[in-house]
C-alpha cells in the first residue's frame, strides 16, 4: 500500500488536504471520524517509515476504535503493539499485545503478539537495577512462546533470550553475593551463592559460585562445606581458574577437596555427579 493515497479520501470527504498529503503539511492526530480504515492504516504505515512510532501507534489505534471487529482493526492492533514497542513504550506495547491475544488467540499473528509481549519485559531487563521482577516476567512470557508456539519463527529467538534472561538472574545473585562477601557478611553471601548453585546450575556462573562458597565457608570455619564445594568444582570444572583458586585456598589450610554428604552440598553432589535427584 502507498503512503499518499489521496484520491479515495478526496472523493469521500472532498477536503482535509492536510491529512491527505502525507509528504506535506498536515495536522497530526486530528479527528479522523469518517476517514476510511485503509487510509488511516496507510497513514500509520507512513509514520513507521518516518520512525514516528508514537504517531503510528495512535493511527493504528484509531483504526481499531473507528472500525472495531473489522479485519483492519485486527491488523491495526498487532501493528499498534509493534509501534509501541519500537517507541519503547513498553507498558502500552504489553497492553496492545495482550489485547490481541485476548481477542484473536487462534490468529496466525498470535505467536508474534506473545513474542512482543515477552520482548516488552525482556528489553527492560538492563534498566531494572536489583529488582528482578521484570526478568521473571520476561522468562514466563518467553516460556509461553517456546511451549505454545514451538514451530513458529519466534521460538528460536525466544529460547536464546530465555537463556540470556536466566543467566541475568544468576549474574544478579552473584553481584549481591560478592558484595556481601566483600563486606564480610559471609552467611548472607553463602545464601546468594547457594541460590546460583541450586537454581542456576546451567549458567556460566556456577563455577565462580562454588569457588565463592569455598571462600565463604572457610571464613566461617565450616571446612566440610568448603571441601565439598571444592570437590564439586573439581569434578565438573577442574580446568577452570576457579578450581585452581579453590584448590590453593584449601591446600593452604591443610585441606583437600572432599565430599561430605551430611550437608546441602552433599545433595548437590548427588544430583550433579551421581544423577540422584532425591
Amino acid at each position: 500500500m502507498t503512503a499518499c493515497k489521496t484520491g479515495k479520501l478526496a472523493l469521500t470527504l472532498g477536503v482535509s488536504m492536510a491529512f491527505l498529503t502525507a509528504c506535506g503539511n498536515y495536522s497530526p492526530r486530528e479527528n479522523l471520524e469518517g476517514y476510511p480504515a485503509d487510509d488511516i492504516y496507510e497513514r500509520a504505515e507512513f509514520e513507521i517509515t518516518q520512525k514516528d512510532f508514537g504517531d503510528a501507534a495512535f493511527y493504528f489505534g484509531e483504526v481499531e476504535r473507528l472500525y472495531p471487529y473489522s479485519d483492519w482493526a485486527k491488523r491495526a492492533l498487532i501493528m499498534q503493539a509493534f509501534s509501541y514497542h519500537r517507541d519503547k513504550d513498553y507498558e502500552n506495547a504489553r497492553v496492545a499485545a495482550q489485547r490481541f491475544l485476548d481477542f484473536y488467540p487462534a490468529d496466525e499473528d498470535a505467536a508474534y503478539a506473545q513474542y512482543l509481549l515477552a520482548l516488552s519485559y525482556y528489553d527492560q531487563i538492563d534498566d531494572v537495577g536489583r529488582d528482578q521482577g521484570l526478568t521473571f516476567q520476561a522468562l514466563q512470557a518467553l516460556r509461553v512462546v517456546i511451549e505454545r508456539y514451538p514451530n513458529s519463527e519466534y521460538a528460536r529467538s525466544a529460547i536464546l533470550k530465555f537463556d540470556l534472561a536466566f543467566d541475568h538472574l544468576a549474574a544478579k545473585e552473584m553481584e549481591i553475593g560478592r558484595y556481601y562477601l566483600k563486606k564480610k557478611h559471609y552467611t548472607a553471601a553463602v545464601n546468594r551463592f547457594r541460590v546460583v548453585v541450586e537454581q542456576f546450575q546451567t549458567t556460566q556462573h556456577t563455577p565462580e559460585a562454588l569457588h565463592r562458597l569455598v571462600e565463604s565457608y572457610l571464613s566461617l570455619g565450616l571446612t566440610e562445606e568448603a571441601q565439598t564445594a571444592g570437590a564439586i568444582l573439581g569434578h565438573n570444572y577442574q580446568s577452570s581458574e576457579w578450581y585452581q583458586r579453590s584448590y590453593k585456598l584449601l591446600t593452604g589450610q591443610g585441606l583437600e577437596p572432599k565430599v561430605f554428604e551430611n550437608n546441602w552440598l552433599g545433595a548437590i553432589y548427588r544430583q550433579m555427579i551421581r544423577g540422584e535427584w532425591l
